[in-house]
């Protein structure tokens, strides 16, 4: 018994390959998208922007970053139990999403790269940093025994259709939301150094401003679609991707808990930074924000995770399947109506606040 608390146990699909996580709602997606509509767009609007960002991603400031030193060659077995079970956890979730990234981007740059060169290169180049960074996760989850097929992965995966401007806004938040979990993960544990359990966190600054560099070629791709940010369509899809993507982080982190703890961070107050920070950030570029601040925000999710504790408990009773579903309805019904009431909560007018031009 002492051994398997010491050593958690992975399913595998073969020897040292762990079997992907169960996709849920709240697991990394794998997107596709209309190559044709993206190869069509007119980019003339913020062609300048777009132009330095791409000489930006070609001066590759983290060509040698992502390099290994010797902090990693030890025994990790001194990082168990639930520790380790759960770090393996932010390894994998963090390597597949960066992997979905890239062949998003990869896809991207193939499908354009006769019809419109410049965003073909910026994509290109994004997939070159998203695959560095899947590949250093990939090789830390070595470090524990364990890796992921990312062949697998590319076959396996259902694939999510969003039309371009559902993709800019997606993947501007998940850029930018990306910065700010890295670089205040990063501080905390640059005070607190007794707390880094892994060396992974040392790159962790570098590494970030990737995802910051990112978040900003679709702030300018935004910018050169002004339909995408003028209209009343363009508002209410905003919120919808705010809160998409905020509700999401904080329920994974807080059944995640366990972790931020094992590196001296509660999860609620993380959380509650990276979402004031992105929603900040977010507000240069997007119309409306969320008002965060707000203490109703917290409160629904907080009673959003408590229903998601019921439906874990739920789960794993030995009730029978036919009479679960109708022990989770309610808290299902729950859930959907926290995030309704989150949505309708009146939004932070940027445009008005900043008096913005658009």
């Amino acid at each position: 018994m002492v051994d398997s608390l010491k050593k958690p146990s992975f399913e595998e699909m073969r020897p040292g390959v762990k079997v992907p996580s169960k996709e849920t709602l709240l697991t990394p997606r794998f997107y596709t998208t209309d190559f044709e509509e993206m190869a069509q767009m007119d980019l003339s609007v913020n062609e300048a922007e777009l132009r330095a960002l791409v000489e930006e991603f070609r001066t590759d400031y983290n060509r040698n970053h992502f390099t290994r030193d010797a902090e990693f060659e030890q025994s990790w077995e001194h990082i168990d139990g639930e520790t380790r079970q759960v770090f393996v956890e932010f390894l994998e979730r963090s390597c597949t999403a960066e992997f979905s990234g890239f062949l998003l981007y990869k896809e991207l740059s193939r499908r354009l790269k006769d019809k419109n060169p410049l965003l073909a290169e910026c994509f290109n180049l994004m997939s070159r940093d998203e695959a560095r960074h899947a590949g250093f996760l990939n090789k830390a989850l070595s470090d524990f025994n364990l890796s992921l097929d990312l062949g697998f992965l590319t076959k396996s995966r259902k694939y999510t259709f969003f039309k371009p401007k559902f993709i800019f806004y997606a993947t501007y938040l998940s850029e930018k939301i990306g910065y700010w979990r890295y670089i205040l993960i990063y501080r905390h544990l640059a005070a607190h150094p007794e707390n880094r359990i892994y060396p992974i966190f040392r790159f962790f600054e570098n590494w970030c401003q990737d995802e910051n560099r990112h978040g900003d070629f679709f702030d300018a791709m935004m910018k050169s679609q002004p339909q995408m940010l003028n209209d009343w369509k363009a508002r209410l899809w905003c919120r919808f991707f705010l809160l998409s993507v905020f509700g999401t982080m904080y329920l994974n982190d807080i059944q995640r808990s366990k972790f931020y703890a094992s590196i001296g961070l509660d999860a609620r107050e993380y959380d509650k930074q990276v979402i004031e920070k992105t929603n900040e950030t977010a507000g240069r570029v997007f119309p409306i924000i969320l008002d965060v601040k707000k203490p109703e925000f917290y409160d629904r999710l907080e009673t959003c995770t408590k229903n998601n504790d019921l439906l874990s408990a739920i789960a794993s009773s030995s009730t029978p399947k036919f009479l679960q579903l109708f022990q989770k309805m309610p808290l299902y019904i729950s859930n959907g109506w926290q995030f309704v009431r989150l949505y309708l909560m009146k939004p932070i007018d940027m445009v008005s606040l900043q008096g913005k031009v658009r």
